[in-house]
């Protein structure tokens, strides 16, 4: 089982710059490329790099709206102070911007839910689209042991983040799995996001350009360690 994942990975490795370059599967969109550094270095709690980089995300066209959804997306996996210090960071750089006379685009705001059933249900459809399971199965793991746990994630992160429709569930993914890969020791979640990824329809050459520009960034040892979890990802679902 070691060879095949060992094998996986050098494949993984070795075909990266090709399939993001040229290869059948599209890579990330222009968008979606600055997010990747913007939920590094939030994660990171680098504020200067992170500063840098919403200036870079906003000249290319990231909306105050889009940015700002994504920090606020990542306190659900960095924690409040992690994300309210970006929030902060990108409220500097609008701030900023204006006394030199540039003028973003502030973009559309979340449609106002209509659904006035359950959160919880509304929550575990929104999970159900994500991962192409249902979520009949009896309880296990974290969510048998504290079922309230299961509860806010069902209720908060998926009925009320996930639906807010400011940024797409890809944009989210790939602000996730970003912030996993640098927050380190998370490779269980970081696995299944990945698979998450590939069901809402992130190509493997996506995921491979997540980690590129991840070491692009500095994070060269993040990086190795979320090639081999996407070897371990790719070689899954070929069986």
């Amino acid at each position: 089982m070691f060879i095949i994942y060992f094998l996986t990975f050098l494949l993984v490795s070795n075909t990266m710059q090709a399939q993001i370059n040229g290869g059948r599967n599209q890579g990330l969109d222009a968008k979606q490329q600055h997010i990747v550094p913007i939920a590094t270095f939030t994660a990171k709690g680098d504020l200067p790099q992170l500063n840098q980089t919403l200036h870079k995300a906003l000249d290319a066209g990231l909306t105050i709206n889009e940015a700002k959804e994504v920090l606020v997306h990542l306190y659900a996996y960095c924690g409040f102070p992690r994300s309210l210090q970006g929030i902060k960071t990108l409220m500097a750089v609008v701030d900023a911007r204006k006394t030199k006379g540039i003028i973003d685009k502030v973009g559309k705001g979340a449609t106002p839910v209509s659904d006035s059933g359950s959160k919880y249900e509304r929550g575990k459809k929104v999970l159900e689209s994500l991962t192409g399971r249902p979520e009949t199965s009896p309880k296990t793991g974290y969510a048998a042991f504290s079922p309230e746990i299961e509860i806010f994630l069902k209720e908060h992160l998926f009925a009320d983040l996930f639906t807010r429709d400011i940024i797409s569930y890809a944009d989210r993914e790939i602000a996730t799995i970003s912030a996993l890969i640098n927050l380190g020791g998370v490779e269980p979640m970081m696995q299944s996001h990945m698979g998450i990824a590939l069901n809402i329809g992130i190509t493997e050459a996506g995921l491979m350009q997540i980690i590129s520009l991840i070491d692009a960034h500095g994070g060269k040892k993040e990086a190795e360690v979320a090639k081999q979890v996407l070897a371990i990802v790719i070689n899954s679902r070929k069986k």
